[in-house]
């Protein structure tokens, strides 16, 4: 015969920060201006939630806002954020991506952005032979894979948002469009500062594109061209065609990823002014380009672009 045995009904108190924590144990972020961040670790108290409103990223337990993702705090008036280190890209209408197409569609291209799904690049947001001002026609349709197809690189401005959430992207500047003569660098999106421009030219013949969205473009130096909108060269505009590259510029791209992967394994954010500090600081110190992958000489260009700070 089987017989059942009832226990007692002991209720436990959910504790999902450490037990010892006080009330008064919490960061100060009063003196934590708009716009400054500092690092938390998930489970750390931050403040009161009397004094502050939790954002994303935080929860409340005990009239204590506690950060739930390993991140940076932010501060908005009383609104507080955590905005975790390893996460996908958020976009906003402006932000300047670097993308790949993933697929060509009817009157579309997919475009991997880093984010959370693909963007999409409408026909209607490219330029096209002719001018960006002339209506597309069936044989663009049909001629799409001549202007980008699966594998591509580019630039492009992030134009609005579809129902479902995914971006609109749109090439319609000149500073805009296909992607060549370089090598694509992937960092954490949370490290690429909003800038003036997020187009930087380094003294040594490289071009910076710094995508908002971690992907990073690292090529030859381009001149700008003097053509206007209407009747662009289209060939060399969507040529999948590499330049020659001599040496000394294959060395200095090399370079300059190089440092930016070092800057990134420190979790160091990454600015116009902070790049090109780096790269002086490297040439000052006379430091080969594999050299920069040793885990010593990366620390001592933390530490030098730190000091600066």
């Amino acid at each position: 015969m089987l017989s059942f045995v009832s226990f007692a009904d002991h209720s436990f108190e959910r504790t999902r920060h450490h037990p010892d924590v006080q009330e008064d144990d919490y960061m100060d972020i009063d003196d934590l201006e708009e716009g400054e961040s500092k690092l938390t670790c998930p489970g750390e108290t931050i403040t009161s939630a009397h004094d502050f409103m939790r954002g994303h990223g935080t929860y409340t337990d005990n009239d204590l806002v506690i950060a739930a993702a390993a991140g940076t705090i932010q501060r908005v008036n009383k609104l507080v954020t955590v905005k975790a280190v390893r996460t996908r890209y958020t976009p906003e209408v402006g932000d300047l991506v670097v993308g790949r197409i993933t697929e060509v569609q009817p009157r579309r291209w997919k475009v991997d952005a880093h984010s959370r799904q693909d963007a999409v690049l409408m026909l209607s947001s490219v330029n096209l032979p002719g001018g960006v001002q002339r209506r597309k026609l069936e044989s663009d349709e049909l001629q799409m894979r001549t202007f980008f197809e699966e594998g591509d690189l580019l630039v492009a401005e992030v134009q609005a948002f579809f129902s479902d959430g995914a971006m609109s992207l749109h090439t319609r500047s000149l500073k805009y469009g296909k992607l060549r003569n370089g090598q694509l660098i992937v960092v954490p999106s949370v490290l690429v500062r909003r800038l003036k421009s997020h187009f930087i030219v380094l003294p040594c013949g490289v071009d910076l594109i710094l995508g908002l969205n971690g992907y990073i473009w690292i090529s030859k130096h381009m001149k700008d061209s003097d053509q206007g909108d209407e009747g662009f060269d289209a060939e060399a505009v969507y040529s999948n065609q590499n330049d020659d590259i001599d040496n000394s510029t294959r060395n200095a791209i090399s370079r300059v990823s190089n440092i930016i992967r070092a800057l990134a394994e420190h979790f160091v954010p990454l600015t116009d002014t902070l790049l090109l500090e780096a790269y002086n600081w490297v040439m000052e110190q006379e430091v080969d380009t594999k050299d920069l992958a040793l885990g010593d000489i990366s620390d001592s260009l933390v530490a030098a672009m730190c000091s600066t700070r």
